[in-house]
């Protein structure tokens, strides 16, 4: 027999496992006959909905592998035991808790961690005998790091851990396991009441046969009159059909349902709530049960509407600051002639800033552009209209799309007006026939951005950079830390842009 005895875990308390008893141990259970009982089907799917994770399993640690018994959210029926978790779990004697795997040197090469499940979070409690033996665990799983578990959360592992031993234990004795049964359901139904969320849940065609406390508390309505399909009646009239559409999609696909909708309180009022569930699978695929919850959001939401109308009203009046200034421009290179060339120049430029500022700036349903406000190609067409004749656009814009922000969007805007302005002054855009292509491609860590100019007059590198040239250097170098190189041809003028993928946008 192979020795597979290990230490206990730093700063968790635990013991050398006598292998040779663990093993006699699990030989009294059945373990065939517990695959996939329904009590503990149960007690991981409620493990996983408790603790908000994808995975729950009660796996039993055995010589070579660990198989398990229950699992929610996984598809296989056994690992190898040199990989398993739980085996680490079973050294000690209360909840082992992995915030991140891949930060723990103990599993950050784990085959499960590097693969598929792709473990990130992990929380198991030992399953003990009476006699002190561990037999394996009940675990649940994350594919994201996590901080930890909650008090409440811990509670209830450690109950239905307890709830597990007594399934395993009491199955041979066919009055004892029906009583707890009873005692789990019981447990079961207790944990869910203490839940801050209205929890709910269904069958497997959808119909509404179970809610916790919580939910006819806050709605007011008697046990058991929202059961079936009376629950859409709580919402308020303009989300009723909304929610029932959402709900026939979850039910006909298998996805999560997931919706925000006013619910009735008691006292009548409407309150925005998010609603979730989770489909429960068998092991042939088929949906067994939906696990639902309903959480008050109605604070998070005025408080959300109420940003975005001051986001709007402050946007608006930034547009407003623009037209000020150009005004101002204006008025006075009238009072001053001399003034009149930079003058037109410079409103030009705010004019260009505020183009941009308005392509990205929040929106309503109305005012939002036909494209996404977060598209290079989107922006760069927006800030050429001004140069695109009616009956053929003569600057193109072309190659792979890319993500800005508020943030990248005004130098960009300042570069290329400033090669649009020249390029009509001196280039192809100041004689008839000539045309410009604009290219974009992502080159390793950048992004590439080519300017051709074609057909129009021969041009050459001038003697000395001006205000212009000053401003392109500015923007693509010293705000979007990028490059900028000009190759000057009796074709035309073409200028190659880097720029630095995070420089474009935050995400």
């Amino acid at each position: 027999m192979m020795d597979f005895s290990l230490p206990a875990i730093s700063g968790t308390p635990g013991w050398q496992i006598d292998e040779r008893a663990r093993a006699a141990a699990i030989a009294e259970h059945d373990l065939e006959a517990l695959r996939d009982d329904a009590a503990l089907s149960r007690i991981t799917d409620f493990a996983a909905a408790l603790c908000g994770t994808p995975i729950a399993s009660v796996s039993i640690v055995e010589e070579c592998h660990q198989t398990f018994l229950s699992r929610t959210g996984l598809d296989v029926r056994d690992t190898p035991r040199e990989i398993s978790f739980c085996t680490h779990a079973i050294q000690g004697t209360d909840i082992m808790v992995v915030p991140d795997a891949t930060q723990d040197p103990r599993f950050a090469d784990n085959p499960l961690v590097t693969g598929e499940p792709g473990i990130r979070f992990y929380a198991g409690i030992p399953l003990v005998r009476e006699d002190g033996l561990p037999l394996g665990s009940l675990c649940v799983i994350d594919t994201a790091p996590r901080a930890g578990l909650s008090d409440l959360q811990r509670q209830g592992l450690r109950v239905l851990a307890a709830d597990v031993m007594v399934r395993l234990s009491d199955r041979r004795t066919a009055a004892r396991s029906r009583a707890a049964l009873e005692r789990s359901e019981e447990r079961f139904r207790t944990l869910a009441d203490t839940m801050p969320q209205m929890v709910w849940s269904t069958r497997a065609d959808g119909f509404h046969d179970y809610y916790n406390a919580r939910w006819y508390e806050f709605t007011g309505m008697p046990a058991g009159s929202t059961d079936g399909e009376g629950w859409n009646g709580m919402f308020h009239p303009d989300d009723q059909d909304r929610a029932w559409a959402a709900w026939r999609h979850s039910l006909e696909t298998g996805a999560p349902y997931q919706i925000e909708y006013r619910l009735r309180r008691a006292d009548g009022a409407y309150r925005w709530t998010l609603g979730r569930a989770l489909p429960i699978y068998n092991d042939h695929g088929a949906v067994v049960r939906w696990f639902g919850t309903c959480t008050d959001i109605h604070e998070q939401k005025e408080a959300s509407e109420q940003r975005e109308i001051i986001a709007h009203e402050l946007s608006h009046r930034i547009k407003n600051i623009f037209a000020v200034i150009s005004g101002l421009i204006a008025f006075s290179a009238r009072a001053n002639p001399g003034f009149a060339g930079i003058a037109s120049d410079l409103r030009d430029r705010v004019t260009a800033l505020g183009r941009a500022h308005d392509f990205v700036r929040p929106h309503s349903a109305q005012s939002r552009p036909a494209v996404s406000q977060s598209s290079l190609h989107g922006l760069l067409r927006e800030l050429f209209l001004p140069y695109q004749p009616t009956t053929a656009p003569r600057i193109l814009v072309g190659g792979e799309d890319f993500e800005i922000d508020d943030r990248s969007a005004t130098p960009i805007a300042l570069l290329f007006h400033e090669l649009a302005t020249n390029a009509i002054k001196y280039g192809a855009l100041a004689v008839d026939g000539g045309e410009i292509e604009l290219t974009t491609r992502r080159d390793g860590a950048r992004v590439v951005m080519l300017w051709r100019e074609r057909g129009g007059p021969p041009v050459t590198a001038p003697a000395k950079s001006g205000f212009g040239s000053q401003l392109i250097e500015l923007s693509a170098v010293r705000q979007l830390g990028g490059t900028v190189t000009h190759d000057w041809t009796n074709d035309g003028l073409t200028v190659e842009i880097g720029i630095p993928n995070p420089a474009l946008s935050r995400a």
